[in-house]
């Protein structure tokens, strides 16, 4: 048996997109538009790691999803915390568990997909501002 992806459904693609890829750094790796569904498929994954991959299912006709959080959520193991979770703040997404620890920080998709982000190794040293933040909403 091999792990193929995960998907989620999305409700705005060009706002999951920007997402996913500008901010938390996946690249597309393959897309299929399937007219008699009237559906888009988007596979994303990690730089070199084509296997590991997240499919967003992009309904065409609007559907309203709600519970993201029943979902559980999408894990990325991450070679600088802190420096991500810094761009990530910085291109406007909440760092709703931030990485107080050096080690762990969750952030939420624009479809409210609950994002876990895992400092590669070790936990890097507690640093200010991460340290005394507190939680946004919920993660």
């Amino acid at each position: 048996m091999k792990y193929l992806h995960t998907m989620v459904r999305v409700a705005d693609l060009d706002a999951s997109l920007d997402f996913y890829c500008n901010k938390l750094g996946l690249k597309e790796v393959n897309r299929k538009e399937v007219e008699a569904g009237r559906f888009t498929l988007v596979f994303l994954a990690p730089e070199g790691q084509e296997d590991a991959q997240v499919e967003l299912t992009y309904n065409w006709d609007p559907e309203e999803y709600d519970g993201g959080r029943n979902f559980g959520h999408l894990a990325y193991e991450v070679d600088d915390i802190y420096a991500l979770c810094q761009h990530l703040q910085d291109n406007g997404v909440t760092i709703n568990r931030p990485p107080r620890d050096g080690r762990m920080a969750f952030v939420r998709s624009p479809d409210n997909i609950s994002i876990e982000l895992l400092q590669k190794g070790e936990a890097l040293p507690k640093q200010e501002p991460w340290a005394s933040m507190e939680n946004t909403g919920q993660w």
